[in-house]
């Protein structure tokens, strides 16, 4: 009798093992898809538009000053 119980209960157990195991049927990764905007005034699915993207602004160098031109600056 407990053999037959043992077995039942290693049967159950496979069976749920494979199961959890089992490939997906979807092959591949999935893909996010991002939310839509509606119309206001219509309420139909509106293209966004994209935005231009700006360089981003350049790193300001600053002009040292030469020794000469700091006492020519004092001299005035």
């Amino acid at each position: 009798m407990a053999d037959m119980l043992g077995n039942t209960v290693q049967d159950v157990v496979q069976g749920v093992l494979k199961e959890i195991l089992k490939k997906s049927t979807r092959s591949g990764t999935t893909r996010r898809r991002k939310r839509q905007t509606r119309s206001a005034t219509t309420g139909r699915f509106v293209r966004k538009t994209t935005k231009r993207v700006k360089a981003p602004a350049r790193k300001q160098v600053s002009r040292r000053r030469t020794a000469a031109k700091r006492s020519r600056q004092r001299s005035r």
